[in-house]
């Protein structure tokens, strides 16, 4: 069997792709509540990520390090699964069984990502709000919200803000699709590197380190844009009126991002670095290792296992 657009295998790596991300969030779910905590709430004082979980768990309770799990679930799930479809697809259909590059893992998962940010981001905007509702935040113009769940969540804020609120972030998220492409192209290209001469099955202590790395490279080059995400995403926030769309994202981009340096240093655009290094370097590691086994075991179970290891 071929890979082809559409084919089995790209459905095989995306079910495998939504599947160990969504396991790895669940363990490692608690270090991305306190990176969430620390962008938005700007009067919260940056300490040690255990420090941050403890404090959340004093001031809110033991479950609170897991509010807004399953909101966050199945946008992860949504979001990976159409990302990994969207990038097997077409690399399958670009390569027709050739050799890939960087630069051609580069491009195609921002072509993936541009994709993935267009269909998925509401389910994002309404994550960020579901798991911020209830919390104790330190920053007293921080108005509460009430959803009962994702689709109300939905329904008010398309009511009280407008359908386009829903798409709250898109322009920087347009902008972290190089995130992801950045961590595909690192880690497509160390495989290939492991893989030299021989086509074999990386080990499990490979896959986790060459995924680890791709993530934390990948993250840190982009986290001032992640912070500004996370904060339109929540809302609450004064955006420079502009008729035009294009140069008002870029203005309010601009705005947030300047007054967090000038009221936090330069080190402010990166508060939350650490829990979010901790959290998403972990998640993509073990989201990498669950995701080569479970498309490793079906591809054998289909008979594809020494074609598979050969086209990539």
């Amino acid at each position: 069997m071929s890979f082809e657009v559409f084919s089995y295998e790209s459905l095989v790596h995306a079910v495998a792709g939504a599947m160990g991300s969504v396991t790895a969030m669940t363990v490692f779910f608690p270090l991305d509540t306190a990176r969430l905590r620390l962008q938005v709430d700007e009067n919260r004082k940056a300490k040690s990520t255990p420090a941050i979980l403890a404090d959340i768990v004093k001031e809110e309770g033991l479950l609170a390090p897991y509010r807004g799990w399953f909101p966050v679930i199945c946008s992860l799930c949504c979001s990976n699964f159409v990302y990994f479809y969207c990038f097997h697809c077409v690399k399958a259909g670009w390569l027709k069984g050739k050799q890939s590059t960087p630069s051609t893992d580069l491009i195609i998962g921002i072509a993936a990502g541009v994709v993935n940010v267009l269909v998925t981001t509401p389910l994002w905007v309404v994550n960020t709000r579901l798991k911020l509702q209830g919390s104790k935040f330190y920053n007293a113009d921080i108005r509460p919200t009430s959803y009962s769940g994702i689709l109300d969540a939905l329904v008010q804020i398309t009511r009280q803000e407008g359908v386009g609120a829903l798409w709250n972030g898109t322009f920087p998220s347009l902008l972290l699709v190089l995130n992801p492409a950045i961590q595909f192209m690192i880690y497509e290209g160390l495989k290939r590197q492991l893989r030299r001469g021989a086509p074999r099955e990386l080990s499990s202590l490979e896959v986790f380190v060459i995924g680890a790395v791709a993530k934390a490279v990948a993250t840190t080059v982009t986290y001032p844009l992640q912070t500004i995400q996370s904060i339109l995403r929540f809302g609450q926030f004064n955006a420079p009126a502009d008729k035009s769309k294009v140069l008002s994202s870029l203005r309010t981009i601009k705005s947030l991002l300047v007054n967090r340096a000038r009221k936090h240093g330069v080190l402010g655009l990166f508060k939350g670095l650490e829990a979010k290094l901790l959290q998403t370097v972990l998640t993509a590691a073990l989201m990498f290792l669950l995701y080569e086994k479970i498309t490793s075991c079906t591809f054998k179970v289909m008979g594809l296992s020494n074609s598979h290891y050969k086209k990539h």
